[in-house]
């Protein structure tokens, strides 16, 4: 057992950066990991050297090379994924604890479901999914081409598994994020290599013990932890890696696009977005609590958050108004404490991220209407007020780039058209919301979005739909059949008789 007192104490915990079948220590440089509601450091993580990376990159290489994990009858993979997934949910409580401490979630919120409970359903649906889909498809050839007075043809696709497969996650939602890309490449047939964000590597790691209790073979799914990139560089680039995929900013996405680019290795990345929420003049009853989804959904971190919202200019006095009185209620504090409906960011560098952004919205027209500062209650640990800016057009700075924090931006649109062109005005393209009670004009606004998913008066996440980005917010599709085939290359037979 790697956790034998509770986190978030004062007491440091030492934990090993490498698990490769078994638990190893790490060899390389050892890095702190942050409670983010203290501010104080609470484990040290021995990482793994560049040298235990390279080596379980070897072993993973190995391990599909050998055809123990790929050609083993999907349903037998189903069924250690399976007791994996079952693992986890049995040590939902030690999962819960890890992500309070190192993440920072609100322990009264959600965050047992949104961030265990629908991992562990999400693992269970895609299985699911994943033994409905044909391992052969046939190609459409019309039947003047199957069959000629001198042979007859048949011509059909193969689905197998990419390879090595390197999943490098986010720091947001550790245990939920990573189980996008686990499950699905392992269930596929390939191997796995996990490199969990430094700032929440250790629910991450703690998966290693659900690995060791289903049984998987040596080489199939291991976890390298480190301090800083240079492991997250040699996943990108080593030439026995097959696959990379990703979840973080667009920075840190184009760098691994470039990284992975000299042996063309297949990419998903799933990176950082700017999405609007456009509320349609019948739906103005809906805006007061615009602010509160975005803000007291993880402190605003979340990529597919809708940080900009879009009201009708001539009622945008009025929304403001009810948008902070209803934000007025959250209230700022410890992710442990019962009372807390908002908790802090990862780290000092987003609190100072939060409030150059809000500085940048002021000095270009914008004003602040709620928040805008740290809390003066909470002089230890990472935080930042909710925050409401009214902002005079989508040129301004706050409205352009990803803040990842608890901000929204306000801006008000003279038509439908208008509010069309000022969403699409992004270079990303990861999400969107309409909210009308037309559901003909909203579905119609929806349609006219560029984004990779739109959310209509509301929204879900369910591993039978898939989502993705366009522009600086990625390529491929995770969850879903394509979340699944992303995994898979596809081999064409044609045959001749």
């Amino acid at each position: 057992m790697l956790l034998d007192h509770a986190p978030g104490t004062d007491t440091r915990q030492a934990w090993p950066g490498l698990y490769d079948g078994e638990y190893k220590q790490g060899t390389g440089a050892s890095f702190e990991v942050e409670n983010p509601s203290t501010g104080k450091c609470f484990a040290t993580v021995d990482g793994a050297s560049a040298e235990q990376i390279s080596t379980v990159i070897g072993k993973a290489r190995t391990a599909f090379d050998g055809g123990g994990w790929s050609s083993l009858p999907v349903q037998q993979r189903a069924e250690k994924l399976r007791a994996m997934l079952g693992w986890i949910q049995a040590n939902a409580d030690r999962f819960t604890d890890l992500v309070v401490a190192e993440a920072g979630l609100v322990r009264a919120s959600m965050v047992k479901f949104a961030q265990i409970d629908l991992a562990v359903k999400h693992g269970l649906d895609i299985i699911d999914l994943a033994l409905t889909l044909p391992s052969v498809t046939d190609n459409p050839l019309p039947l003047s081409e199957r069959f000629t007075p001198h042979y007859s043809l048949q011509s059909f696709q193969v689905y197998e598994p990419v390879g090595v497969v390197s999943a490098i996650s986010a720091y947001n939602f550790p245990l939920w994020i990573a189980a996008w890309k686990i499950f699905p490449a392992l269930i596929t047939g390939n191997t796995v290599i996990l490199r969990p964000s430094p700032l929440t590597p250790l629910s991450a790691l703690l998966l290693g013990e659900a690995a060791q209790v289903a049984g998987l073979p040596d080489g199939v799914f291991s976890i390298v932890a480190e301090g800083g990139n240079e492991g997250g560089v040699i996943l990108s680039t080593d030439p026995r890696v097959d696959m990379v995929t990703f979840t973080g900013s667009s920075n840190v996405g184009r760098m691994v696009m470039k990284q992975a680019a000299d042996t063309m290795k297949r990419l998903q990345l799933e990176l950082g977005g700017k999405s609007a929420q456009i509320y349609l003049p019948d739906a103005l009853d809906m805006a007061p609590g615009a602010a509160d989804r975005v803000c007291l959904a993880h402190s605003g971190q979340g990529c597919v958050l809708g940080t900009r919202i879009f009201v009708p200019e001539s009622e945008k006095a009025m929304i403001l108004a009810n948008m902070a009185k209803s934000l007025s209620r959250a209230v700022i504090g410890p992710a442990d404490a019962p009372a807390t409906t908002m908790g802090p960011v990862i780290s000092r560098a987003q609190v100072e991220r939060c409030e150059s952004f809000v500085s940048a919205a002021v000095a270009a027209g914008g004003r602040i209407v709620h928040g805008g500062k740290r809390p003066v209650h909470l002089p230890d640990g990472h935080y930042f007020e909710p925050t409401i800016l009214d902002l005079p057009d989508n040129g301004n700075p706050a409205a352009q780039e990803e803040i990842f924090g608890p901000v929204v931006c306000v801006i008000g649109y003279r038509d439908i058209d208008h509010a069309i062109e000022m969403a699409n005005e992004s270079p990303y393209g990861l999400s969107g919301h309409v909210f009308g009670k037309d559901m003909t004009q909203a579905m119609a606004v929806a349609a006219r979005l560029r984004t990779g998913t739109v959310n209509v008066n509301g929204g879900m996440f369910s591993a039978y739909a898939s989502s993705g980005g366009r522009g600086l917010s990625g390529v491929g599709r995770e969850r879903g059949v394509e979340g699944l085939r992303i995994y898979q290359e596809i081999k064409c037979m044609s045959v001749t008789t």
